[in-house]
């Protein structure tokens, strides 16, 4: 098999090793002449963003970086990366890593020429009409994670310190123009982010096959971007110089993020206000919350779980499902419940309106209340 391609959905796609050498010929077909590239703390000291940043310079492109970019970035993250930005002069955003800085990209080079402020633009409202399209400055986006799909989304998400809730910041143009997908750029990445990566991607998936809204295309995707992570993730994990397993991985990545278009559920509303809460890994928090909302789900999604267990190769429907779950996390190392994840059982009634808050809950095929959310959140420790 070929393991290098150029897709155009949802946007282009540049998938293959070494790819990475693209990047400044991307540039300037995007009529970047002074790009900023937005990563984070921990990989602004790491060989690949060397690596970028010799490609854009021996391309002849003048840049700067901005770095101070952490897990679950708030508005304060937004504006310091602005202020650089603006200050730089600068023409467009490459953004190298995973969700975070990705979504911190996205959103500098969306606001870059905006005078509304930032939570004018949330998800759910009309605010996104309100966009001055002169003042969007293109994005390259280049993921070293495979799991978040920030790379092809629509959105980005960020925390509001005020209420410690996640909003979405949502236009149709804050999907990058180009993203180059180079399984190399991966590599590097701890085991345990591999991980929880990996099973955002799952949970996008999961959540999306089993809501109610009607989208064949992402029921079909959802489907196979399950199998891809079934059979690839613990490659990946197990050897982070598995190449064909990351470029998999890179792929179901994508492909979790086309599916969430139909929707999620109560993964993400459980994870949103526990990551903003006590700084959790999202893709870990999705993952140990799992099996609970499966269960919570059951009455609901039981036949449609039967259906993707036997596509899956897993034996014994629902129940069988569910078992593969807890085995599979175990596998990848991510802890049991909330409680081995750090998070402090006497919370529960503080996450209660946080959780029916937020708009992933939406789509949860069982209706979120206030009397089952408890419930659910006290089966997750």
């Amino acid at each position: 098999m070929k393991t290098s391609a150029n897709w155009s959905y949802p946007t282009e796609i540049r998938i293959g090793r070494g790819r990475i050498e693209e990047l400044a010929e991307q540039c300037r077909a995007q009529g970047m002449e002074r790009p900023l590239l937005v990563t984070d703390r921990h990989l602004v000291g790491m060989a690949i963003t060397r690596t970028a940043r010799e490609v854009l310079s021996d391309g002849g492109l003048q840049h700067a970086v901005f770095s101070e970019v952490d897990p679950n970035p708030t508005e304060r993250h937004v504006q310091a990366a602005l202020a650089a930005f603006r200050a730089g002069g600068h023409d467009g955003v490459v953004a190298l890593g995973g969700g975070s800085a990705m979504d911190i990209g996205k959103c500098v080079a969306f606001m870059g020429g905006q005078s509304l402020p930032l939570w004018h633009f949330s998800w759910g409202t009309e605010g996104w009409r309100d966009a001055d399209l002169n003042g969007i400055y293109p994005v390259i986006a280049l993921p070293t994670t495979a799991g978040t799909g920030a790379e092809v989304g629509y959105a980005c998400v960020i925390a509001e310190e005020q209420s410690h809730s996640k909003k979405a910041i949502y236009h149709p143009q804050l999907l990058p123009n180009v993203v180059i997908c180079d399984p190399e750029l991966t590599v590097g990445m701890p085991r345990a982010i591999t991980a929880g990566s990996g099973l955002d991607a799952f949970a996008h998936c999961l959540e999306s096959y089993c809501t109610s809204l009607y989208h064949p295309m992402g029921q079909g995707i959802a489907i196979e971007g399950m199998r891809l992570i079934k059979e690839f993730l613990p490659r990946a994990y197990r050897d982070p110089v598995d190449l064909e397993a990351r470029i998999n991985m890179m792929s179901a990545s994508i492909m979790g993020a086309v599916a969430r278009e139909k929707g999620v559920g109560a993964m993400h509303a459980l994870s949103h206000p526990i990551g903003s809460l006590f700084n959790t890994h999202h893709g870990t928090t999705n993952a140990v919350v799992m099996p609970m909302v499966l269960a919570f789900n059951r009455k609901v999604i039981e036949k449609k779980i039967d259906r993707l267990a036997s596509y899956l190769d897993i034996p014994g429907g629902f129940d069988g499902f569910h078992d593969f779950v807890l085995g599979f996390r175990q596998t990848l190392g991510i802890p049991e419940n909330l409680t081995q994840l750090g998070v402090p059982r006497d919370q529960i009634s503080a996450l209660v309106p946080l959780v029916l808050k937020d708009p992933t809950g939406r789509t949860n095929p069982v209706k979120l209340t206030e009397e089952n959310v408890p419930l659910l959140l006290e089966a997750c420790f």
